[in-house]
C-alpha cells in the first residue's frame, strides 16, 4: 500500500526534525502540552520506549510504572502536543518491540544501561 504523492509531499513538509534519535531500550522525558480551559502547560511523562513504528505519520510507545500500575502512551512523531523529548538513558535490548516488559515485574523488569553515545565514537 503506497501513499499518495500530494500527501507524501504534506508529510515530508511537516516532517520534524528537532526531536532527538532514540530507539527502544531508551528511557525517554516526553514535554507533552495539556490545554486546560484557555491556558497551556506542559507535563513531562517519562517511561520506556518500548516500540517505534516507522513511516509517514510514525509513533513511538512509551511505557512506565504509575503507582504499580504500568502505563502507556503512543505519541505521533509529528504531533504538534509532543514539546521536546528528552532522552536519558539508554539500556541493552535485542529486538525492536519490547512488548516482553508488559509481563515482566520488579527485578525481572531490570535491563543493563549502556552508554550509546560513547559507543559510536
Amino acid at each position: 500500500m503506497s501513499i499518495h504523492p500530494v500527501m507524501q509531499r504534506l508529510a515530508e513538509k511537516l516532517k520534524r526534525t528537532d526531536l532527538p534519535e532514540f530507539a527502544p531500550g531508551d528511557q525517554v522525558r516526553v514535554q507533552v502540552k495539556i490545554k486546560e480551559g484557555d491556558k497551556e502547560r506542559l507535563q513531562a511523562f517519562e517511561g520506556l520506549v518500548i516500540a517505534i513504528n516507522k513511516g509517514a505519520q510514525g509513533t513511538f510507545t512509551v511505557r512506565k510504572m504509575s503507582f504499580g500500575q504500568g502505563v502507556e502512551r503512543i505519541f505521533p512523531f509529528n504531533s504538534k502536543v509532543v514539546d521536546r523529548v528528552e532522552k536519558i538513558r539508554s539500556y541493552r535490548v535485542r529486538r525492536a518491540k519490547l512488548f516482553y516488559i508488559r509481563s515482566l515485574r520488579g527485578k525481572a523488569a531490570r535491563l543493563k544501561e549502556v552508554d550509546r553515545e560513547h559507543a559510536k565514537a
